[in-house]
């Protein structure tokens, strides 16, 4: 609903993409290839240290139906049946992996122009469930979700979260970890051509008293080029610069400098190529 609230998990997301989405120090590499017919192909790759692991999925699309099959290099498969507007602003998922036959699991969505609805439930003899539901509007939400084990009787989640969002900027108030964690996050656009944006992310833990924030910025430095900056106060800084050097083609080249580090590297790089014919 373009008027309703976003899903729980929407709370607190923009601040979260611009400081922590992309960044990667390790080597990646993806290929996509779309067809018209509805079948499309997706591989990747991904060099961590001295290991490679890898998957090829398949995705195709007819109507509201989307399938989605994946193989890694375990000879792993996992599979994705999603369907849109079952009823009226509903969403439903199926999805397994071969050959874990406790792996299946049923999501189900409800957007309305007051509410938005996710549950899940596990599709085996002792399910995991879930379930999240935020209500508002689009620029005033509060949201909660929870977890629920039913082979230990136990919560594996309970959070809750609101956010305030408007063009210019937006701020979100999380209590995460079981209530253990109170996370305030916010972004602002600011009004200049090269479109630059700051974020913070502050975290306090009533379990160990202890602080910790993360500032960070985005930046165009022309029209196919967006540079990013991050600090936080563990002495970490990371810089991203991600250029399209064709259209629906990225490459991004990553690096963090650790200043804490006395002994081996401080430095890490990392560079993904994706390509999209």
């Amino acid at each position: 609903m373009a008027n309703g609230p976003a899903p729980f998990s929407e709370i607190g997301k923009r601040a979260k993409d611009l400081l922590y989405k992309d960044y990667n120090f390790d080597h990646k590499f993806s290929l996509s290839i779309p067809n018209s017919t509805g079948l499309g192909l997706i591989a990747t790759g991904l060099k961590k240290d001295q290991i490679f692991v890898g998957d090829i999925s398949t995705l195709y699309k007819s109507g509201n139906t989307t399938v989605d099959v994946k193989v890694d290099t375990y000879s792993n498969i996992s599979t994705k049946v999603t369907v849109n507007d079952i009823l009226h602003g509903t969403k439903a998922a199926l999805s397994f992996n071969i050959p874990d036959h406790k792996s299946g699991k049923l999501d189900v969505q409800y957007l309305h122009p007051h509410a938005a609805v996710d549950s899940s439930i596990g599709l085996n003899p002792s399910p995991l469930l879930e379930l999240s539901a935020a209500i508002g509007s689009k620029d005033v939400c509060l949201g909660a979700e929870v977890g629920f084990n039913t082979t230990s009787a136990s919560f594996t989640k309970y959070n809750a979260g609101v956010a305030f969002n408007k063009p210019d900027f937006s701020a979100a108030l999380l209590l995460a970890d079981k209530g253990q964690t109170l996370k305030a996050s916010y972004i602002n656009y600011v009004d200049r051509p090269d479109g630059f944006t700051v974020a913070a992310e502050i975290s306090h833990s009533f379990s160990t008293f202890e602080n910790r924030f993360t500032i960070g910025s985005s930046q165009s430095i022309d029209s196919k080029t967006v540079v990013k900056t991050r600090f936080s106060d563990d002495g970490k800084a990371a810089f991203q610069c991600q250029r399209a050097w064709r259209p629906n083609s990225l490459i991004t080249l990553s690096a963090e400098y650790d200043s804490t580090k006395i002994f081996g590297s401080s430095t890490k790089f990392g560079l993904a190529l994706a390509l999209k014919p």
